[in-house]
């Protein structure tokens, strides 16, 4: 059984403005990017009991290999939901 992703806003933001700077750096990169993340989602769609919980009481972290991104997300019933796709080079505390 596979469950529902849901991208809340923030996310939907940092994905978007990830594409944009990665293309603007170098014309193809964004899209790149882009379906290195739906791989990614793609994984939690199917298992995302696979990743430990980060910060209590629910936050789960998976960490992408070829992008500096972590995808912040929690279980809930049949939902994963994307609370942030949050940038290795930001500060640590401002992670949700």
């Amino acid at each position: 059984m596979g469950f529902k992703i849901i991208i809340l806003p923030l996310a939907e933001k940092e994905i978007d403005e990830s594409i944009e700077f990665y293309e603007s750096r170098s014309k193809g990169l964004g899209k790149q990017f882009l379906s290195y993340l739906k791989s990614y989602l793609k994984v939690l769609k199917t298992n995302p009991q696979l990743f430990e919980i980060k910060k209590e009481p629910y936050y789960r972290e998976l960490t992408l290999v070829k992008f500096p991104f972590v995808i912040i997300y929690e279980i809930l019933e049949n939902d994963v939901v994307i609370h942030s796709v949050f940038h290795t080079s930001r500060d640590p505390q401002r992670k949700p």
